[in-house]
């Protein structure tokens, strides 16, 4: 596969920009309301039930993600080992909740998804490309799974 068959996306102005946990869809987990999955992945990095809270109310993802960078509050202790899994969960929610998203994602066919985020390569592929893209490797499970149960 071609790097030309790679589906990238990042910034809310790029093609593919519902892919991102920033997009504007929202999803329901464990009876509560969350307005973006970026609000949900980063609240569950705190076991303080009141500050997940306050990340959950923030009206703009970017915000949330600024509230769940902070170490003022301890994270899980468990938070590096459950971390891909929570981001699945939420990732499988909100394309399970949008059935438009859920259609852009299968439009994809067997393409590469990466984030093109320059400074996470965790999440996604970092500043040289070589990062570890586990975002893009979890929405292309995420399609797997919604191509086996179409």
């Amino acid at each position: 596969m071609s790097p030309d068959d790679t589906v990238y996306f990042y910034a809310q102005t790029d093609p593919y920009s519902e892919f991102s946990n920033f997009a504007p869809y929202g999803v329901a987990l464990d009876g509560v309301w969350w307005p973006t999955t970026e609000h949900l992945f980063q609240a569950q990095k705190f076991a303080d039930a009141d500050y997940r809270e306050k990340i959950r109310r923030e009206l703009r993802p970017k915000a949330a993600k600024e509230l769940g960078m902070t170490r003022a509050y301890p994270l899980r202790a468990d938070w590096e080992e459950i971390k891909d899994a929570v981001m699945l969960r939420a990732v499988l929610a909100k394309f399970k909740t949008h059935a438009k998203l859920a259609a852009l994602l299968l439009s994809t066919g067997d393409r590469m998804i990466v984030e093109n985020a320059p400074w996470d390569g965790y999440w996604g592929c970092g500043p040289d490309g070589a990062g570890l893209n586990r975002l893009g490797q979890i929405l292309m499970s995420v399609r797997d799974q919604l191509r086996q149960e179409a």
